[in-house]
């Protein structure tokens, strides 16, 4: 899902999409039905990544959680971003990215399109889920060297 289906996505779900410029540094706010997408990033899938997250925050989060010093709002800002891993770095796109022969984690991320460091956390996550491979039909996703590998069984 591009940049514009998922501007099309959240609209479909009521959700109001703005780019404009913060006075904060933030990269994306939330804020009910309303979220908002930094004009500095300069990319569609930059703005495709901080979208996702944003939208992770609607779906899944409660209340103003912009105090990460606060260990509930760490949690709930966690909670947003693994939401947006699940959509935009699915397991199963890992495993398809060996048939296209992706070979480095600039290409995946390519394939994937999503910044390098989007996808760097995201492998951090399913790490942490499921150790350093998952098993997924005939492929093995190694997380911590990134590796995928196609069995023949």
């Amino acid at each position: 899902m591009n940049y514009e289906r998922l501007l099309d996505y959240a609209h479909n779900n009521g959700i109001e999409v703005t780019e404009k410029y913060f006075k904060s540094k933030a990269d994306g706010l939330c804020k009910g039905n309303k979220i908002g997408i930094s004009k500095k990033l300069s990319t569609s899938v930059a703005k495709r990544c901080v979208l996702i997250e944003e939208l992770g925050h609607h779906f899944t989060t409660v209340g103003d959680i912009s105090d990460q010093s606060k260990v509930e709002n760490r949690k709930q800002e966690r909670i947003a971003r693994k939401w947006g891993y699940d959509k935009l770095v699915p397991l199963h796109a890992l495993a398809e990215a060996i048939d296209y022969k992706v070979q480095s984690q600039y290409e995946l991320a390519e394939y994937l399109e999503v910044t390098e460091d989007f996808l760097v956390e995201a492998l951090r996550y399913y790490k942490e889920k499921y150790g350093l491979y998952y098993q997924f039909n005939q492929y093995i996703i190694c997380f911590e060297p990134l590796h995928l590998i196609k069995t023949f069984e």
